[in-house]
């Protein structure tokens, strides 16, 4: 066992040496504030490449970071090597960065990507929830939960409301309100900074010019409103005829449904199909339906129509 330590030590210092990596900052503080982090496997793989660091610093009272961006842009990385710069911290490894204090957490808690389990009978979606339910049921505030693309294996509005529900959840348990890393495409998620204080938003910078898009990797305070995917595609080699039909139906979809939905905070329940004062909903409750005879029930459903279409 002492020689397998040992092995493990010389490892450690080895990769700090030849990467260049700082001593982290450890403490009992809940505090996490990366300054520069890398990636340390993608950092090393990235061929004829630069790697841009970025800068992971909760604020006072900042407890959920709602990071928006393109795909490839470089979410995905940026939160795994939090993740990854709060372990090596925490095993007694230096870290890729400039600079690192991080409190000590006691568990790191990750819903990155699934998969379908066939022979249990459960669907990609239902493993995403099983591992949500795992992290809400024992996260406490000294967790780090590194959430990706939480909803995506279901319908958008579905999606949209689960992972708006976890991310109040997260925000409001008093138990909870762990540090929290979520990253998505869902952009009605970014409605969330103007209602829960712990709430930031960041998004993966992107530059345009001459139609072509080029994805910066920085990440900057604000949210994003668009997705690229189509530029994915095609970078991907989606035929031309395929990408241009793509574009003229995105543009039909934008000009008939707007921006992204806009989310009710306060709405505790679902709209009712009259108003509550309605006087035909009145005049339903004391209908006796006994006493109508065929020919009366007919004419009163008449008349209940006539004034439902005429919104009287």
């Amino acid at each position: 066992r002492a020689l397998a330590e040992l092995d493990v030590l010389a490892s450690l210092a080895e990769a700090a040496a030849v990467n260049g990596y700082i001593r982290p900052d450890v403490v009992a503080e809940d505090v996490l504030s990366v300054r520069d982090g890398s990636h340390p496997v993608v950092e090393r793989t990235l061929s004829g490449e630069r790697f841009v660091p970025n800068d992971v610093v909760f604020e006072d009272g900042e407890r959920v970071r709602i990071i928006t961006g393109p795909n490839m842009s470089g979410k995905s990385t940026l939160i795994r090597q939090a993740a990854l710069i709060v372990l090596m911290a925490q095993i007694g490894s230096f870290v890729p960065a400039s600079s690192a204090k991080i409190g000590v957490v006691d568990r790191i808690f990750t819903r990155i990507g699934a998969q379908d389990e066939i022979a249990a009978g459960h669907s990609t979606f239902f493993v995403e929830m099983l591992e949500a339910a795992n992290i809400l049921h024992h996260a406490t505030n000294r967790s780090l939960l590194i959430l990706d693309e939480i909803g995506r294996g279901t319908s958008t509005y579905d999606g949209v409301s689960i992972a708006w529900a976890i991310v109040e959840y997260i925000h409001n348990h008093p138990q909870l309100r762990a540090k929290t890393l979520f990253a998505t495409h869902y952009h009605e998620l970014t409605q969330l900074s103007e209602i829960l204080p712990g709430v930031r938003n960041y998004n993966v910078a992107v530059s345009e010019a001459d139609g072509k898009v080029v994805f910066m990797h920085k990440i900057v305070p604000g949210g994003a409103d668009r997705s690229y995917g189509i530029h994915v595609g095609q970078l991907a080699g989606l035929p031309k005829p395929v990408v241009q039909r793509a574009q003229e139906i995105l543009r039909s979809l934008e000009s008939t449904s707007g921006k992204a939905v806009k989310i009710d905070p306060n709405a505790a329940r679902q709209l009712a199909l009259f108003p509550e004062t309605n006087p035909m909903l009145e005049e339903l409750k004391t209908l006796d339906v006994n006493a109508l005879s065929p020919i009366e029930a007919l004419n009163k459903l008449y008349e209940w129509q006539r004034k439902f279409l005429s919104g009287k």
